[in-house]
């Protein structure tokens, strides 16, 4: 068994282009991952991300339970949208997956 780098011999450009795009894609789907992670935090924390925060100027109880409220709800929709994003990469992942194990078979787990 080698250890180390192994050189690979690209044919096509083609190809190349498969692996970068499988590799941003797994990038983007770690990033998202941890957008999710960090939205759940705060969000068990009664926390309010910087993004989220709404300016108001009352300053009554009921204006900021109404703003709690409404910083909550944004907090909500994002982890929602995030999870939407997460399916779509997660489906884009999976059939580019399959395309470049079938163009390397054997190879393929090297270059993951």
């Amino acid at each position: 068994m080698m250890h180390g780098t192994t050189s690979l011999k690209f044919i096509d450009a083609k190809q190349v282009k498969d692996i970068y795009r499988y590799k941003s894609i797994k990038r983007k789907l770690y990033t998202i991952t941890a957008a999710i992670c960090y939205n759940k935090t705060c969000r068990q924390r009664q926390l309010t991300p910087v993004y989220v925060n709404i300016c108001i100027n009352e300053k009554n109880q009921q204006c900021q339970k109404t703003l709690n409220t409404a910083n909550q709800y944004r907090v909500n929709q994002e982890i929602t949208f995030l999870y939407t994003k997460k399916i779509k990469l997660n489906y884009q992942l999976f059939k580019l997956h399959l395309k470049c194990a079938d163009n390397w078979q054997r190879i393929w787990p090297i270059i993951i």
